[in-house]
């Protein structure tokens, strides 16, 4: 850790030194100014400005922030300015002689009346603008998503990883945050990864990577927060578009986007559909040092996943403009689902002599209900010019899932139905969100900011479980019947500072959260209870240099909190050997993150770098132990489970890069590889052996997208995934290859596009796992949770014209350019 330390503190100095040599450059001027919009006086957030060397030629700008301000570093010299801004006219100053600091001042644009018929909205390419304390992703014309959902554009988002279940990392750390619209939403759900595929992608805006949060967000999450912003156009007059999609195995979906605005008014709605069949496998290869009761020394489990799924996603919301400066906003979203599932487990059992001795059938028949509804209503007031902003924001949301799994299980080589099961499973949240923030600038350079949020959530699980045994003539009798009802009541308020120093920027915040938490169980008389009040800091540091380069110093303290299935007791029943149950004396984990970045723009050549450390005390780690138990057919019952083990150092270096060798071709990369150490103890209460679980892990993952345009306006778009070996305490996981290909081609003047999308080219996105349980057993396991998938695509838009201008300038509009 020392040693670890040492490097990071001597990256730092080595970065700080560097940063001093360039303030010595004395022919750097800066060009600064605010772009609003001439009849409201909302500042106009990503307009870009442009500026063409008069004497060299070269074209360089950069993009304003969300306040609509910009300020351009770039050597003195003659430019020609123009500020853009899609269906707004733009604003041109001829050749300006800069040999000093500018500063434009307030640029009013006008919306172009011209356009209005035909709106410009679609972006040529997926823009990528980094901030001080988070990436923003802007959504494109990424044709690999075409027809996907959430889980598909977060696996296309640099530094983010979606494995085989759809489990959703952060710099190989899986306890990350995702908010909906800056928010906690029951759109994300209790089971994260599979409500992400109930999300369209059509319906999605930006994803915001936020690998170094300041105090306005959550503590929660300690790789830090993924933030979706959903596509809430603001367009004026109407425009949108509709969305055919067709797929193999079957798939059929639809997704219509639209919104209409006038002087006051403006509604909008993201409404889209699915059905589609799930394939998937896995296969467990078990062998057991010591031969069971029944003189059974291996044991192997094949399993096949036939999903079918039906979806609804719909959101509709109304913004109405109550004065220039101030606005309310009401949103309704709403997501249904409806699964059919029959997931098969064949068991075989084999004697030391390898000889057959047992083969069952397991088949699982589940019906899955779910619901999920949402209700939001944000007043958000400018006041002036000047950037103080008063924002309120109240949600309520809550979702509902009902499943019923029928599972008997036959003895194959008997013919005989050994015994059926029937489960009954309801989980119920209810969430309540009170958020409040105001910002008041001070001057140009010194911004404050406070806020308070109260989040309430209330989950509650209803398992109940019965069996009826023909194989012993065991009467039908319940063999589980318990509640499980979860209350987390987190009230935070915050403050924080910020202030610019010529090419130095500072955001200092501090974070208190109260966390109240109560877990109520049936068969325990007295509920669990617990307080815990934290102070979380946070510190930004910025340094700006010319020509696109620029230099990011963060910490920030984060939290873990036990909930959901980490939580929850009641047991798996895919098998009856290998199961899992959370845990419900879990502590939160807390975790100090120091994060250094450095990005630099070349004309053709981007590249985006970081230096990160993570330290957790009393970290989760998943134990799989021998329970001392076995199934009434005599296989030893093996359990997974979460406990507080264990002292996690994480340092890690990441990049992304940009390269575009011709107008037609454009390459991204990016690369992640990190260290983890661990360091703790375990001992089986039922074995009463201590278990040491030290280990080191070194891994990385590894990106490489391509998009090319061919003649007669089409594209050609191939993705490629690598994510290296790693291993814990107790297992080894192989590395994953996947590839996906996609293609479209535009008719109708641009109005219509055709595309088609195979998704895992090789069928080769599985899990393949090797895990020990020493003096116990081995186990090789296989996962694959989707087969391969093949996506048409049809999109019609109306009042609507792709923007192909824009993305092919050669100019760098001062955002990292990405291509999904």
């Amino acid at each position: 850790m020392t040693k670890k330390i040492t490097i990071l503190f001597l990256s730092i100095l080595f970065v700080t030194s560097v940063v001093a040599q360039k303030e010595k450059t004395s022919n750097e001027v800066s060009i600064s100014g605010k772009v609003v919009d001439a009849k409201t006086n909302q500042a106009l957030e990503y307009a870009t400005i442009v500026l063409k060397n008069s004497n060299t030629q070269k074209i360089s700008g950069g993009i304003t922030d969300e306040k609509g301000e910009f300020d351009i570093k770039t050597s003195k010299g003659t430019y020609e300015i123009s500020i853009e801004f899609i269906s707004f006219v733009s604003k041109k100053y001829p050749k300006q002689v800069i040999s000093k600091n500018l500063n434009l001042g307030t640029i009013k644009l006008s919306e172009d009346t011209s356009s209005l018929d035909e709106v410009v909205i679609v972006a040529e390419k997926t823009t990528v603008d980094i901030r001080l304390d988070k990436k923003v992703f802007n959504i494109g014309k990424d044709l690999s998503i075409r027809g996907g959902n959430a889980s598909d554009v977060l696996g296309n988002v640099p530094s983010v990883q979606v494995d085989v279940e759809g489990a959703v990392s952060l710099r190989g750390n899986d306890n990350v945050t995702i908010l909906i619209d800056g928010r906690p939403s029951a759109l994300v759900g209790m089971n994260g990864a599979e409500a992400l595929r109930q999300i369209p992608a059509e319906a999605i805006e930006k994803v915001e990577v936020i690998t170094s949060p300041s105090a306005r967000y959550d503590a929660e999450g300690t790789a830090g927060i993924l933030n979706i912003i959903l596509r809430k156009n603001k367009l004026t007059g109407f425009n949108g578009s509709l969305q055919l999609d067709l797929g193999y195995p079957a798939r059929v979906g639809t997704a219509f986007n639209a919104n209409w605005r006038t002087k006051k008014w403006n509604l909008f709605t993201n409404t889209g559909f699915r059905y589609n069949e799930t394939p998937g496998n896995s296969y467990y290869d078990t062998k057991y040092v010591n031969p069971t009761s029944e003189n059974i020394n291996r044991i192997i489990e094949t399993r096949k996943f036939d999903r079918l799924g039906r979806s609804i996603f719909t959101s509709f919301g109304a913004e109405y403009y109550l004065t220039k400066n101030s606005s309310i906003i009401g949103n309704i979203i709403f997501n249904g689902g409806n699964d059919d599932d029959v997931n098969t487990n064949v068991i075989d059992r084999f004697e030391p002599n390898g000889n057959i001795k047992q083969a069952t059938k397991r088949t699982e028949d589940e019906s899955e209900d779910e619901e999920r509804i949402q209700y939001t209503l944000d007043y958000v007031n400018t006041f002036d010019d000047s950037g103080k902003r008063l924002s309120v924001n109240l949600q309520y949301s809550t979702e509902v899932e009902d499943k019923i799994n029928f599972i008997p299980e036959i003895d194959v080589i008997a013919d005989f139905t050994d015994e059926i099961e029937e489960v009954i499973e309801s989980q119920n949240e209810d969430r309540a969100l009170l958020q409040i923030d105001y910002v008041h600038p001070v001057g140009e350079n010194i911004q404050y900011e406070a806020g308070y949020r109260g989040n309430y959530r209330d989950i509650f699980n209803s398992f109940f479980l019965e069996q009826t045994d023909f194989k012993n003539n065991v009467p039908t009798e319940v063999l589980l019947d318990n509640n499980f009802n979860y209350k987390e009541f987190v009230n935070a308020a915050y403050f924080q500072y910020g202030q610019k120093f010529n090419n130095i920027s500072l955001l200092a915040g501090l974070r208190y959260e109260y966390t109240s938490v109560e877990i109520d169980q049936a068969n325990v008389s007295v509920p669990k209870k617990s307080t815990y009040g934290n102070l979380f800091p946070t510190l930004n540091l910025g340094f700006e240099f010319k020509d696109g380069e620029n230099m990011t110093l963060g910490y920030n303290r984060r939290v873990r909190r036990p909930r959901g299935r980490s939580l929850n007791p009641f047991p798996s029943r895919s098998s009856e050997a290998n199961i899992y149950t959370g845990n419900v004396d879990l502590n939160p984990v807390f975790t100090d993150a120091v994060d250094l970045g450095y990005l630099k723009r070349w004309e053709k050549f981007t590249l985006s770098t970081s230096i990160y450390y993570n330290i957790s005390n009393d970290s989760w780690e998943r134990i799989q132990e021998d329970t001392g138990e076995t199934t009434d057919n005599g296989d030893p019952i093996t359990r997974r489970f979460p406990v507080n083990l264990s002292t996690e150092e994480r340092v890690g270096f990441e990049f992304t890069l940009n390269y575009r060798p011709f107008k037609v071709w454009n390459i991204n990369s990016d690369f992640n590889l990190f260290n983890v150490t661990t360091d703790g103890d375990y001992t089986n209460p039922v074995t009463n052996k201590t278990q040491n679980f030290d280990f080191q892990n070194t891994a990385f993952s590894l990106r490489l997208n391509q998009k090319i345009t061919l003649p007669g306006k089409t594209d050609l778009q191939i993705n490629s995934n690598y994510r290296g070996a790693s291993q814990s305490a107790i297992s080894q996981r192989n590395g994953i290859f996947t590839m996906n290909i996609a293609a479209s081609k535009d008719f109708f003047n641009e109005k219509a596009s055709l595309s088609l999308n195979i998704s895992d080219v090789f069928n080769g996105r599985r899990s393949e796992r090797t895990t020990i349980i020493p003096d116990f057993s081995e186990q090789y396991s296989e996962f694959q949770w989707r087969e391969r998938q093949i996506r048409v695509s049809f999109v019609y838009r109306f009042n609507q014209k792709k923007k192909r201008e824009r993305g092919n300038r050669d100019y760098d509009g001062g955002g990292e350019e990405f291509e999904g």
